[in-house]
């Protein structure tokens, strides 16, 4: 396999994550348009959005068995153009019931898109012999600001969901469709000291520390996208419209921190790397949690972001390194405790903040972020990760 398609590799796969981060963001930020359109209660409304990550974790576990047989690559080509028709489908009908189909099978369809996403990110990481991880997901942010832009454009002119998603779908389908040609999986590159060997199966034991950490930065993620426009208006006493600027900063902090975060990751390795993101995500929400005003606590979800940053892209770079020999399946379940951290995060902030108060539910993200310091040893050092600065892309095989 030839050093240019391995980087053809490489782009298409990027815009595969930027594609998703616009769909994401185009379904997540039109909830109120989407509840209004189906008539879902209040009531009703957390056990659809509860639905989607579940049905996601099943999905990724599915996926495990299915790569197991044909490769990320194509399950990839086939589960991005589902997830962007299952948007399509959101915006398309009137009913209950068609809503919970739609919903259901965008849950489905994600679960198996993510796990197949990085299940390649992390293989072109090994054969490429230095962290480009980071990169990736940066794309997936890129996109998320472009479809929460988006979004925005369809709320201030009234658009209705079908007329807003149509038009997005309609480019983005063929581009990933197109893109998809130039998918590859890496082989085998440098790596550091393998939790099990080539071929062999996963010992959870070892896989846990980075199910805990991907589960708390899930925690905080989902912290701020739920809850910091309420926490700025309610308790800060900002108002509405400078209740929409903290996920805006988020989102844009956590572009550049992943924008330059390979470059941090190459220096000085990503435990230094996680380590530092995980400091600078707890000073975040402790700043939200004392701000005294409403830019202070703008400035808290600015930092949040740039820390929060690194950590998910580089827990599934682990576990790839963890079991070199059965990275696409340790992947697949550590992309669980993704959906776990979210279903977590926005209730666990909700009750505590109704139980005591919204400042002091802050502390405990705070706190869960932290503890990732004392995790960060098990992303290992620089130089056995990435074979000692070999940075040579290695042969790959098509997915």
């Amino acid at each position: 396999m030839t050093d240019a398609r391995l980087r053809r590799g490489r782009g298409s796969l990027a815009v595969s994550f930027f594609v998703q981060g616009v769909t994401f963001a185009l379904l997540v930020t039109r909830i109120p348009a989407i509840q209004d359109r189906y008539g879902i209660s209040d009531g009703l409304l957390p056990v659809f959005l509860a639905a989607v990550p579940i049905l996601a974790g099943v999905a990724s576990v599915a996926t495990e068995k299915v790569v197991a047989r044909v490769g990320p690559a194509v399950v990839l080509r086939w589960a991005q153009p589902f997830v962007l028709l299952a948007l399509l489908a959101v915006g398309v009908g009137s009913e209950l019931w068609a809503a919970a189909v739609a919903l259901g099978l965008f849950g489905l369809a994600v679960g198996a898109l993510d796990a197949s996403m990085n299940m390649l990110g992390v293989s072109l990481q090994r054969a490429y012999g230095r962290s480009i991880m980071l990169g990736f997901h940066a794309s997936y942010s890129l996109g998320g600001i472009a479809g929460a832009s988006l979004a925005w454009v369809g709320a201030h002119w009234h658009l209705s969901l079908f007329a807003s998603y149509l038009p997005v779908v309609a480019v983005l389908l063929p581009v990933a469709f197109v893109g998809s040609r130039w998918y590859v999986a890496g082989g085998d590159g440098p790596v550091e000291e393998a939790g099990e060997s080539r071929g062999s199966g996963i010992a959870f034991k070892l896989l846990l520390p980075l199910c805990l950490v991907m589960t708390f930065a899930y925690i905080g993620d989902s912290t701020v996208s739920n809850w910091s426009a309420k926490y700025l208006q309610d308790v800060l006493g900002s108002s509405e419209e400078l209740a929409t600027v903290p996920y805006n900063a988020y989102m844009v902090t956590t572009l550049l921190g992943r924008a330059v975060g390979d470059f941090g990751v190459r220096r000085l390795g990503a435990a230094v790397v996680v380590r530092g993101g995980a400091v600078l995500g707890g000073l975040g929400f402790a700043l939200v949690a004392v701000a005294p005003g409403a830019w202070a606590g703008i400035a808290g979800f600015t930092v949040l972001g740039l820390g929060l940053s690194v950590i998910v892209p580089q827990t599934f770079a682990a576990a790839g390194r963890l079991f070199p020999g059965n990275s696409d399946a340790a992947v697949a379940r550590l992309n669980v405790f993704n959906y776990v951290g979210f279903l977590v995060g926005s209730p666990l902030v909700g009750a505590l903040g109704d139980a005591w108060s919204y400042r002091g539910a802050m502390v405990v993200p705070m706190a869960l972020v932290l503890v990732t310091v004392v995790y960060a040893t098990s992303f290992g050092s620089r130089e056995a990760r990435y074979g000692g600065g070999h940075e040579r892309p290695r042969t790959v095989d098509v997915g």
